[in-house]
């Protein structure tokens, strides 16, 4: 009876395993191995170290993909001169996303063109990559989303499917107003979030203007409550990235407030206490060393 080869059945044993890179590199690796006296452990270590990066960087294609972002948008893309009301430390500070482990938000306000949802995309790219599940979409796609599951009497499975991702994105709140019943699936899905996962929400109005938007003050104040009870906000402000690439200098008519704070019924007091954990976070971005992106 003939003496099987060393090794020769590990083709088959890596096939049924499902590790491609490692059976891809087998054989170079061995040689080295071989060449350079490893130990068994570095051989080991070497080549599943290989399969494990691969599956990490198809994971996070697949993730990107599923998130359907219009665009993918990095930090090192941002024009940080050209905005620098953008608070560079704090921004940084966010993309090392411990706010989604602590499911916590961020808000982005700002008028048109100013880069919010450049930096919500390049947070949420960021998450894509860390390992997070992410979904992207604009309010209104939301809006029309839930309203499509309503219609099905699947409203309650499609907010529970949305619960595995660690992080939604909202995009463009306020650039066209919600009817009531609108801002109603719009609130399902924020209130449902509450504490249980992490929402980034770019708006272009203020939250004292959300009442406007909605077509309902109360709905707002307890969109708004729930909202930033875990937040960091941002005001972005200045002109137009897409006027200014276009030769007009001329700044949006519409400017988003200094602080995104209001005077509106039921809400004002809970978003005088975000205000001020907001500073608070601030000052405890700027006092740490925030790693650039890769």
């Amino acid at each position: 009876m003939t003496k099987a080869k060393a090794g020769e059945r590990l083709p088959y044993l890596l096939a049924k395993l499902k590790t491609p890179r490692v059976l891809e590199r087998l054989e170079q690796t061995a040689e080295r191995a071989r060449n350079e006296s490893w130990p068994y452990e570095q051989f080991l270590e070497t080549l599943l170290e290989a399969e494990v990066f691969a599956r990490d960087a198809s994971g996070a294609r697949m993730r990107i993909r599923h998130a359907a972002f219009p665009a993918l948008k990095t930090l090192d893309d941002f024009d940080w001169s050209a905005q620098p009301s953008a608070e560079r430390p704090l921004v940084l500070h966010l993309a090392q996303l411990s706010w989604i482990e602590e499911r916590a938000n961020v808000c982005y306000f700002g008028p048109p063109g100013t880069g919010k949802s450049h930096l919500a995309i390049a947070h949420a790219l960021k998450a894509c990559e860390r390992g997070f599940r992410v979904a992207f979409a604009t309010a209104q796609e939301w809006v029309s989303r839930l309203e499509a599951a309503q219609d099905r009497n699947h409203l309650e499975a499609e907010l529970r499917r949305l619960e595995r991702s660690h992080l939604l994105v909202v995009d463009e709140v306020g650039y066209l107003p919600l009817e009531r019943s609108a801002a109603n699936r719009l609130f399902a899905l924020v209130s449902r979030r509450y504490e249980r996962g992490s929402i980034i929400v770019t708006s272009n109005r203020g939250f004292e203007q959300w009442g406007e938007i909605l077509g309902d003050a109360m709905v707002a104040a307890a969109l708004i409550d729930r909202l930033v009870h875990h937040a960091t906000m941002i005001t972005l402000k200045g002109k137009s990235y897409r006027l200014r690439e276009r030769g007009l200098g001329v700044a949006p008519a519409a400017q988003a407030p200094s602080r995104p704070l209001l005077h509106l019924s039921g809400a004002g007091n809970v978003l005088k206490r975000v205000f001020l954990r907001s500073a608070r976070f601030r000052r405890s971005a700027q006092n740490s060393k925030p790693q650039e992106p890769l």
